[in-house]
Formats: structure tokens, sequence, C-alpha cells
């Protein structure tokens, strides 16, 4: 009896495993099957009004690359606002009056502290804010993209995180990480009547619906945007995707770097994960596509896990069932392919095909990220930053 039941439990969590490796590409089939949501430009010549917050913490050598790609914008109906947590801005000085840095004189040490810190200091109502980490550039178009989704009627929008660094392995296998992520769970699941998951950046929302989601938490640690999309999903809203709307994000160039930051994350999945069994519960008494789909996504463990999971089941079923073994070698087969495509779709720079064979490495640190995970917060608050790229840099490119 105990045996059978063993055998049950066994086969059930491969199958719900292995539906992780072949569920991209089954949403990517409906994908190209599926009405594309296509966003009308903006024809009324009125430019809504956005309040831009940037948060820095301890690190503000990057501050002024960012705010000169803001100042670029093709925009001019925005408000800049800085918080330098736990910063020396006694060298700063911003001659654009569009540009307001915020000291608050104790250390906040929380994104969403920060955030409601601008904007309970907003000079005007504004409409729209969207968030900008200190390390970001942003693409020249990026709030005229933003307006479309909002001109559409969405109220929360992901736009794309492309790399402003591919200087080492490192980076270049974190960039392919986010092509996959944003191509899956951004663009794909978003245009088969989903949401996008938010990235932490590069997101926009309505002022009124980011403090309805947040305004009655105190949300520590990393992982606030995980909170933000399952208070939006789980009032049924859908988080809009938009590939135009460009920030450059830095990514991690060194191990101890790479460590310190998938440690938090992994920490964050952990914490947070839970929630998808809300949503999905949500999802199925409301019969919404949205919010099942979604849930889905949140349960589903970081890439590198359910990889070394799945390969855990192969290995296994060597001495179990060589059937098993052929059916998780075309499950691997399928996510391969799955992954090509995502890069293959979002014209991925060379370097990155080029460190793709280091992967095993990449997969050792995020062991080690995965064993100090559980201090993570306590080993460091906020990613050590190296880039300070200018827009031009890029926009040259």
């Amino acid at each position: 009896m105990i045996s059978n039941i063993l055998h049950i439990v066994w086969i059930i969590f491969q199958v719900i495993l292995g539906f992780n490796l072949i569920f991209p590409l089954l949403l990517y089939c409906f994908y190209i099957v599926s009405k594309k949501n296509v966003f009308a430009p903006n024809t009324t010549g009125t430019e809504n009004d956005y309040a831009i917050i940037v948060t820095a913490y301890e690190q503000t050598h990057t501050l002024k690359a960012v705010v000169d790609s803001i100042l670029l914008l093709k925009y001019t109906n925005y408000m800049v606002y800085i918080v330098a947590d736990k910063c020396d801005i006694s060298t700063f000085h911003f001659d654009d009056p569009r540009v307001m840095v915020l000291r608050p004189q104790e250390t906040l040490g929380s994104n969403t502290r920060s955030h409601f810190y601008a904007i309970n200091r907003f000079v005007r109502p504004h409409t729209y804010l969207t968030i900008v980490d200190s390390d970001n550039l942003v693409h020249p178009d990026y709030l005229i993209e933003l307006d479309k989704c909002f001109n559409a009627g969405y109220t929360a929008v992901q736009g794309l995180r492309e790399a402003k660094n591919l200087d080492t392995t490192y980076a270049c296998l974190d960039a392919a990480r986010d092509i996959y992520y944003h191509f899956y769970d951004g663009e794909v699941l978003f245009n088969v009547g989903s949401s996008a998951t938010l990235s932490g950046s590069g997101m926009a929302f309505t002022t009124a619906l980011y403090k309805e989601s947040l305004g009655h938490l105190d949300v520590t640690g990393a992982g606030f945007d995980k909170v933000l999309q399952a208070a939006i999903v789980g009032a049924n809203k859908r988080i809009a995707f938009n590939g135009k709307a460009i920030v450059y994000d830095e990514k991690t160039s060194h191990s101890d770097q790479l460590v310190n930051q998938r440690a938090r994350w992994i920490n964050t999945w952990f914490k947070y994960a839970g929630l998808g069994h809300t949503i999905m519960h949500k999802g199925f008494t409301n019969l919404s596509r949205n919010q099942l789909l979604f849930g889905w996504i949140l349960l589903r463990p970081p890439l590198f896990m359910f990889l070394l999971l799945s390969l855990f089941c192969l290995v296994i079923n060597l001495w179990v069932s060589l059937t098993a073994v052929a059916i998780w070698g075309i499950g691997f087969s399928l996510f391969v392919a799955g992954f090509v495509l995502a890069l293959r779709t979002l014209h991925t720079d060379k370097r990155i095909y080029a460190s793709l064979k280091n992967i095993p490495i990449f997969m050792f640190y995020q062991l080690v990220s995965l064993y100090n995970s559980r201090r993570a917060n306590k080993r460091s608050v906020a990613t050590q930053h190296f880039h300070e790229k200018s827009i031009d840099d890029l926009m040259e490119k």
C-alpha cells in the first residue's frame, strides 16, 4: 500500500515538474494563433502627466547617467523624483526644474517606502507613475510607448528591460535568462489573455492603482513587484506588456554580485510563491484566464531550480523506467527548442549565444545562491552597480 502511494506521488511530482518544461511552448502555440494586442498611438496630441521615480540606495554614481537619459525623452510632461536613500547627495545638483532630489532623514531600506516617500511629495497629482532603477537608462520613446498602453485602457504596464552591458559571461547569461522571461512571461503571456509579470523596474501604473495596491502594506526586503502584481491580477486587472517601452538594465558582471542578487530573488520566490495558489483559486472561481495562467506562473520554481529537479528525475529513472527517461528527454528537447525560439525571436546579440556554453558554471552559482537564500537580505540590501554608460553609448549601437 505504502509502495503504491509513493509510486503515485512520484508520478504526480514528475508530471507537474515536467509540465514546466513544455508549458512555454504550449503557450507559444496559443500565442501564434491568438489576436495580438495592438496599442494605438496617441492621436490627441495631449501628453499624459507622469511621475518618474528613481530609487537609489547607498550608491549614487549612476544617477547622473539615468537622469541624463530621462531628460532626452521625446516628452515634456513629467517630473523626476530621485529618492536617495542612505546616500550622500551633497554634490548633486540638476538644473532642470523637472528633477527633484529627495533625501530621507532616516534610512528607508525598502523600495515601496522610497516610492511612497516620493508619492507623498509629488508637486502635483500625476496621473501615472513609472519606476526606474538607479542603474537603468531609458529609451527616448519610453513614455510615448507607455502612453499607447494607457490610452488603450490598461492601468499597469511592464516594459522591456534590455541589457545595458554584455561585458562578461555572467552578464550575457543573465541577459539570456531575461530574454527568455520577457518573451514567455511578458509578450506571450500577455497576448494569450493573461498578464505580464513585473520585473522591478521599467514598469508603470496609474498612480491610483499603485496606491490602492500597496498603500496599506509595508513591504520590506526584495519582492515588492511580486506583491504588487499579485494585488493587480488578484483584482482581475491585466498587466500589459510593451516590448518597445525600453529601459536598459545593468546585468550582473561578477560572480559575487550574481550570488547576492540571486539569493535575494530565490528567497523572494519561497516567500511569495504561495500567492499563486490564491490567484489560481480566484481564477477557478471567476473563470478567469488571466488569473489561472498567472497563478500557475507564480507557482513555477525559478528556471535553474526546475531544470535541476528535472535532471534529477531523469537520472533516477535510469534505474526505474527507461520509458520515463525517453519522456524526460523529449521534455528537455522541447524546453531547449523553446529557449532558442525566444532568443531568435528577440534578435539576440551574438555574444549571448557564445556564452551559452558556460551555462553549467552559471547554474553552479545559482546553487550557491540557493544555499545563501535563507539569509539573503542580511548579505546585501542592493545589487552593486559597476557600469556608467550613457544612453548615447547604447543608441549608437
